[in-house]
């Protein structure tokens, strides 16, 4: 059976594949006869707000800069971005054995509504609107509902012992994101997004609830790459923790393992790292592009404390993973 990452790897993973087509929707105007001048500096770029929205790319007007002719960008009212990963990420959340686990991607904007990955699932954006000119340091909102699939503990258990306690039901958790981005925080092109996520399992397996708050910061480096470093948190109920940490008196019987009871709060804080690079040199006109991640983060609590961690994994978790994307 097909298992997804860890909940922390995937959704590092996620934003890996999403980060260049969002950072590339917000370039700032160039026109064509900048374009063509050889000697013309590098215009940076402006950084993504975490959803797809409405509209050309930041201070893009319906001429180009200077008067020139119209500037022309992938990123209209209609685009996708389809690509493949491959991740290293651990067997299951707080294991310390790895494998390796591809990653599909579908981020675009379609019908004023952005789309973006969420693990295992997607978020959208119903606040989706045209991009702040250049210099504005207007905030920019996002809202919308979040689907997510959860599978850990369902296949693809490394560990022989942990295997014995048995596997778990997988999950389909519902909610909604919000998240406000301030343009221009430390430099002209830079951004500062602060997001939210609370969602709940309606599929009856830890019938549980997550809050995970985060924070992200992105800047660019020159038209073409970009690098973005975030950090984020998790809190669990209950039902969740004695689900996925819980050993009950059956399976300390069948495995070995201490009992263990589960409860909630604290659950995981982490970061992580990501650089994109259009392989033409312009993020703006679509085409592929080169994505690469490196994130680590630190089970807390009882998440950290329970012998499938404690005894059988580490609460160290790190993931890696590169992806290429093709946006049209």
């Amino acid at each position: 059976m097909t298992m997804f990452p860890t909940s922390t790897g995937f959704a590092a993973l996620s934003a890996l594949l999403l980060a260049a087509p969002l950072a590339a929707e917000e370039l700032p105007e160039r026109s064509e006869t900048d374009a063509s001048a050889a000697s013309a500096p590098d215009v940076q770029a402006q950084p993504p707000e975490g959803t797809a929205r409405q509209g050309p790319p930041a201070g893009v007007r319906a001429e180009g800069a200077r008067g020139g002719p119209p500037f022309e960008t992938v990123f209209d009212d209609t685009w996708v971005t389809v690509g493949i990963g491959v991740g290293v990420v651990p067997s299951y959340s707080g294991s310390d054995d790895y494998r390796l686990f591809p990653l599909p991607l579908i981020v675009g904007h379609v019908g004023g509504v952005g789309i973006s990955p969420n693990g295992p699932g997607f978020n959208l954006d119903l606040l989706s609107k045209p991009s702040a000119r250049p210099g504005s340091s207007a905030p920019s909102f996002s809202f919308g509902p979040s689907f997510r699939f959860r599978n850990d503990r369902n296949g693809s258990i490394r560990d022989d012992v942990v295997e014995l306690t048995g596997e778990l039901d997988s999950a389909f958790e519902v909610g909604a994101n919000a998240g406000v981005s301030f343009p221009g925080v430390f430099g002209p092109r830079d951004r500062v997004s602060l997001s939210a996520q609370v969602r709940w399992d309606v599929a009856g397996a830890h019938d549980g609830m997550l809050i995970e708050p985060g924070v992200g910061y992105f800047t660019p480096v020159g038209r073409a790459a970009s690098v973005q470093i975030g950090a984020s948190a998790s809190f669990v109920d209950d039902d969740f923790a004695d689900y996925y940490y819980s050993v009950s008196p059956a399976q300390s019987a069948s495995s070995g393992l201490a009992q263990f009871t589960a409860d909630g709060g604290l659950n995981s804080i982490g970061t992580t790292g990501i650089v994109t690079v259009d392989l033409d040199g312009n993020a703006l006109n679509g085409g592929l592009s080169v994505y690469a991640i490196v994130g680590y983060s630190r089970l807390i609590g009882d998440a950290a404390d329970t012998p499938y961690t404690l005894e059988r994994g580490s609460a160290n978790q790190l993931i890696g993973g590169i992806g290429l994307g093709y946006t049209f």
